[in-house]
């Protein structure tokens, strides 16, 4: 209907029945993550289903490695989905507490049903607004948000949640479509979130969140942001935002300024660019509202 919000993206209406029916070809490509991929080659990519999931896997360890996650970490994964990010951390590593949050119960329920800890680790899923995090304060040593926050009613009150969620020298790890300066004025003509057929099939998108918007949001709830050298692709390119604590600078530990006691210790954090990699649409394997991609160096 036109004018309709969506809350949740209304591909996973398409892709849940999908997957409910028992088709394979789905539950191959998009039964455990629900994201892009990426191939070191992209001539490599064979455009099947299951090239496509292992390629969503790939991606996945890239940004939980660039988070820097090991054992015995409490880790937050925002807008989950079908609990793929987690799935993929309990296969690796060994003791982690691990929470998973989406606003769909669907999507929930699924992750639910089909995750189980194993080595050692603890697993939860729970229904809850990414801009409106109720998790305990300084609890966790990671927040992940991979691909999804394009989707959020608000950055800004996202990032406030993650940093509330942290314990001080804690790291947020965002998955995102970052236009470069160049390409803003042309998205922005061609704005994805006003478009009615994008609309109706991914819900809201907003892709107009550039870095530099990126640190102005941050540094607004308390995160501190360092500059470093940006690789220019020349239109949107797929960026992760890695935050770690600001008293490393390059591998070198400084002391953080005093506060005063009176106040609570913050977790101040620098983002820097973890990955680049240029989006290159490749022809889909599936006939999905939510598509195909590649993502490579």
């Amino acid at each position: 209907m036109a004018g309709e919000r969506f809350a949740i993206a209304p591909y996973f209406d398409d892709l849940l029945a999908r997957l409910e029916a028992g088709d394979e070809t789905s539950r191959a490509a998009y039964g455990r993550h629900v994201h892009w991929g990426w191939w070191p080659d992209p001539a490599t990519a064979t455009d099947t289903a299951e090239d496509y999931g292992a390629a969503a896997e790939r991606m996945c360890h890239l940004v939980c490695d660039a988070a820097g996650i090991a054992d015995g970490m409490r880790v937050l994964d925002v807008g989950c989905g079908f609990g793929g990010t987690i799935a993929s951390l309990n296969d690796r590593f060994h003791n982690l507490d691990l929470l998973g949050v989406n606003i769909d119960p669907r999507q929930v329920k699924r992750a639910q049903d089909t995750i189980h800890p194993n080595s050692g680790n603890r697993i939860r899923f729970e229904v809850g607004d990414a801009c409106d995090l109720q998790v305990p304060a300084a609890a966790f040593d990671v927040v992940l948000a991979v691909e999804c926050i394009f989707h959020f009613e608000s950055r800004a009150a996202f990032l406030a949640g993650a940093a509330k969620a942290l314990k001080p020298g804690g790291r947020l790890m965002v998955s995102d479509f970052v236009p470069t300066a160049d390409a803003l004025p042309l998205l922005e003509r061609s704005n994805a979130g006003t478009d009615e057929a994008t609309r109706t099939s991914y819900g809201k998108v907003d892709l107009l969140c550039t870095e530099e918007r990126y640190r102005t949001l941050a540094e607004a709830v308390g995160f501190a942001t360092r500059r470093r050298p940006r690789h220019h692709c020349g239109h949107a390119a797929h960026v992760c935002l890695h935050a770690e604590p600001a008293a490393a600078v390059d591998g070198q530990a400084s002391r953080p300024r005093p506060r005063p006691r009176e106040q609570p210790p913050r977790t101040r954090l620098r983002i820097r660019l973890a990955e680049v990699h240029r989006a290159h649409v490749h022809p889909a394997a599936l006939n999905l509202p939510c598509g195909s991609g590649i993502i490579s160096k």
